[in-house]
């Protein structure tokens, strides 16, 4: 095997990819409307000689090289969908398209996988087979663009032996390297409560069910579920987002309606907070006489990385930047489609750096930082020589 990828390989590419990324910036595409972006990566791997196919799962597109006799698979993804939010950030290239934008720097991490598939092309060092996953729609949350692609035949049309992915994370240093094996973000469900009452009069609440009441109820029984039922050691988050009911103050309501979004890191926590919402649920409502519906979303599991593929991207990173040098990573509360392709499949999602005065994501003022870019590539680019060596 020749030289590995290095950073210094990746940045004569600099000034290209930031003029892709802006591009991309400057153009988002909300979930499921990845048509144009869709269009630019094919292009871009045709040209570097990938065998390209679009359409997978929606907008999905794969581009696999092979190279050598090795008998070995790897895939790594990006995703590519911008989210509903009107940019802030007074930027030359800001979103052209009003009320969207690139809020979760979805266009930084599609440059940067395709800066390390131009580099592979070129220097093709690795014996393989390598599958880039360009994934649509993973900011949505009922259309995930890793279960569409799955049930497109992601991994039956594309065989790897392993999957990798990761996300900027605003607070580390730019070009920061941040992994944890085991889980690393959280499983995200959602929960909509119906509390159905007996409506009437203000003034003679004895003739009445209170809905509003008995939500309140609930609202305060909820939190003792995180602090009572769960087990001291492990994390888990239950947020009441909604509540809402009646409509005049001379008014009881004949219902009341309440969405709550919970989060775990493991499965067996997650059924326990299901099963902990389902009684205290019923039971505020048994003490008040209302009637409760309840339905459960489940959301995406949990980011879950094998520790096998987490070691070996560990120490893949630090050959370039450096012995101990890659950071563990604390747990995340937020959630991520790339889970479902680890329910199938042994993968690691990585975090890499977006400087310590980015503005969070999903907000109006974020921005990709292009600092991170040629780190991500040439992360990409050692990993899969690494992977298929």
């Amino acid at each position: 095997m020749n030289k590995l990828a290095t950073i210094a390989d990746l940045e004569p590419a600099k000034d290209e990819l930031i003029a892709i990324r802006h591009h991309l910036h400057a153009h988002p595409e909300l979930s499921g409307e990845e048509e144009k972006t869709a269009a630019l990566v094919a292009e871009k791997l045709e040209a570097w000689g990938y065998e390209v196919f679009r359409n997978v799962g929606g907008h999905g597109v794969v581009g696999r090289l092979r190279v050598g006799d090795g008998n070995r698979s790897v895939a790594i993804r990006a995703d590519m969908d911008a989210l509903p939010i009107t940019e802030e950030t007074g930027l030359d290239y800001s979103s052209t398209v009003p009320g969207v934008m690139h809020a979760c720097g979805h266009d930084g991490h599609t440059t940067m996988l395709l800066g390390a598939a131009q580099y592979l092309a070129r220097t093709r060092n690795f014996s393989g087979t390598l599958n880039l996953v360009f994934q649509p729609s993973e900011e949505s949350a009922k259309s995930s663009g890793a279960v569409a692609m799955m049930k497109d035949g992601l991994f039956e049309r594309f065989p790897c032996d392993a999957i990798f992915g990761l996300h900027n994370h605003p607070g580390a240093p730019a070009g920061t390297v941040l992994m944890r094996p085991g889980p690393l973000m959280a499983a995200s469900d959602t929960v909509f409560i119906k509390i159905k009452g007996k409506g009437g009069h203000a003034s003679r609440p004895h003739l009445c069910i209170d809905p509003i009441v008995c939500a309140s109820a609930i609202v305060m029984a909820l939190q003792t579920i995180v602090s009572r039922s769960i087990d001291s050691t492990q994390t888990a988050v239950v947020t009441v987002g909604t509540i809402n009911g009646g409509t005049a103050a001379n008014v009881i309501a004949q219902e009341a309606t309440m969405e709550l979004s919970v989060r775990s890191f493991s499965a067996e926590v997650r059924a326990k907070l299901k099963e902990r919402i389902k009684t205290v649920v019923e039971t505020q409502c048994a003490c008040w006489g209302a009637e409760p519906t309840i339905e459960f979303d489940e959301g995406h599991p949990v980011v879950d990385n094998a520790p096998a593929e987490t070691e070996f991207a560990k120490k893949a990173v630090e050959e370039m930047i450096g012995e101990g040098k890659v950071e563990l990573c604390h747990l995340i509360p937020g959630s991520e489609d790339f889970s479902h392709y680890q329910e199938r499949m042994p993968g690691c999602f990585i975090r890499l750096g977006n400087g310590e005065n980015s503005a969070m994501l999903h907000n109006p003022a974020y921005d990709f930082n292009d600092d991170s870019l040629t780190t991500g590539a040439a992360m990409w680019a050692r990993l899969a020589e690494r992977y298929l060596s």
